[in-house]
């Protein structure tokens, strides 16, 4: 029970909201929470202390502390210590309960007992977190659905909702029944778009965004139509996404690391790197990420000693390298056949800088030593994988096959192939090709006879429509 003086709680409760920006300084505060008693009454009081730190909590990284757990905990000895959960308590624990289905039901239990799904912003949350928790149809619908009257930010957490769950044509189907729109609803649904694999769509909606709103844009609508021009095949994406920088040019919007790491991936995708080197210029607070965009490009586009150099200015500069820094230099190695300078920074990558492989890393070796002529070696690697290999891996060991002639190793790889199913259908064309490049009749009418039993052909050409860049003004 709490037992310090009046003015004693007000420091306490001055200290919180003196931190309440800084996480790590609140959570620091949390002993002598503990210490004072303020945590241990069931004076209403104590729920603002118990708010301030499970908010902080989540906004930890999440390497930090573990997003669920953490803030959870913090609730049961809430609840044990008689302190009252109020709409402030409810949203932060949904935000982080969103990636377990039972906890955020758990959570919609006690709303539903303390009367508080009345209120819009748990509401919200909840539909938010049901629908992270891919319970979509029989949750968050629901809670959507008893709402009495929907407002705004419920129908946008709604709409992201359906986005997530893939359902792209309902979802542009309640956007259009939103009695009221903003900005976030328009960047909701081309982000949604996008996702899905819908990017001309996207670039679609964007266009109705620019007719119906009058004001600039912000940073994240301007992401989001970027990425959908980055994932766009021929020359409308760039025509696009050209489109959208003259716009933040001409209006002036800040070009933030994030932003700034859009629009030099949308110009590497199409390897216009002069306009990712003028646009990583002008970017004023560079990230990870910012880095990764630009050397992600150069060492798509044959520019794998520039990537490099650029690589040990982002170390010199203090930026720490993550998986997607190394699988951009690895790329780079793989391409030029750099193989010494790639299995460095490989071996490097694990035993100094501690970031653990993906499988598009362990593909990148591969292709490095198989494309050297060395089988061996790029067998071993695949055998001491932590994971199984998948098509990515033996598609690397089968190019190197085509290019060395090696048949032999062709078979084995076939194999691999059938077993992980039909559809890598490009890679079966290539071992048919290698048969019959090499006089193999006999195993390319068995590769044809194991495509025609699976349904695999052949990826069939696509067409595209321009986009006029003039629309964007």
């Amino acid at each position: 029970m709490w037992t310090g003086t009046p003015y004693s709680f007000a420091v306490l409760e001055r200290l919180l909201q003196d931190h309440f920006s800084a996480p790590r300084r609140l959570l620091q505060v949390h002993p002598l929470l503990l210490t004072s008693g303020a945590l241990s009454t069931s004076h209403a009081a104590a729920t603002f202390p118990y708010n301030c730190l499970i908010h902080a909590h989540l906004r930890l990284p999440a390497s930090t502390v573990a997003p669920l757990c953490a803030p959870l905990r913090l609730f049961s000895s809430m609840l044990a210590a008689g302190a009252r959960p109020n709409g402030h308590t409810f949203p932060s624990l949904l935000r982080s309960a969103s990636a377990s289905g039972p906890a955020t039901g758990a959570l919609h239990s006690q709303c539903l007992r303390r009367g508080l799904t009345a209120d819009r912003f748990v509401a919200c949350s909840l539909v938010s977190s049901y629908g992270r928790a891919g319970r979509l149809a029989c949750d968050a619908s629901k809670v959507f659905d008893e709402m009495a009257s929907p407002d705004l930010s419920s129908s946008n957490a709604m709409l992201d909702v359906l986005c997530l769950a893939g359902d792209v044509a309902v979802a542009r189907e309640f956007f259009e029944r939103m009695v009221v729109r903003d900005v976030v609803s328009w960047t909701t649904l081309i982000s949604g778009l996008s996702r899905n694999g819908c990017h001309w769509d996207a670039v679609e909606v964007f266009r109705g965004l620019l007719v119906d709103n009058k004001g600039q844009l912000g940073e994240a609508t301007l992401v989001s139509v970027l990425s959908a021009c980055a994932n766009l095949d021929g020359a409308e994406g760039l025509a696009v996404g050209t489109a959208v920088h003259a716009y933040v040019l001409r209006h002036e919007v800040d070009l933030t690391a994030f932003l700034g790491t859009a629009l030099i991936d949308m110009y590497g995708k199409y390897g216009k790197l002069d306009c990712c080197r003028r646009a990583f210029q002008i970017v004023c607070e560079k990230e990870v990420c910012t880095w990764n965009a630009l050397l992600s490009a150069l060492a798509n586009h044959g520019k794998e000693t520039e990537a490099l150099v650029k690589f040990n200015m982002m170390i010199v500069g203090g930026f720490l390298p993550n998986q997607i820094t190394f699988l951009a230099l690895l790329t780079g190695c793989a391409r030029a056949g750099l193989v010494e300078i790639g299995l460095y920074w490989f071996e490097t990558m694990v035993t100094e800088y501690k970031v653990t492989p993906m499988m598009a890393h362990y593909g990148c070796v591969v292709d490095l030593l198989s494309h050297a002529g060395r089988f061996m070696e790029a067998i071993e690697k695949i055998e001491r994988m932590p994971f199984l290999p998948d098509a990515s891996v033996w598609g690397a060991l089968l190019g190197a096959c085509k290019l060395h002639g090696n048949v032999e190793l062709v078979a084995e790889i076939g194999r691999k192939l059938v077993a992980l199913g039909p559809q890598q259908s490009d890679r079966y064309v290539t071992i048919r090709n290698i048969y019959l490049e090499n006089g193999n009749w006999c195993a390319a009418t068995r590769m044809g006879e194991v495509m025609h039993e699976a349904g695999i052909k052949k990826t069939a050409g696509q067409s595209s429509v321009v986009f006029h860049s003039s629309a964007i003004t």
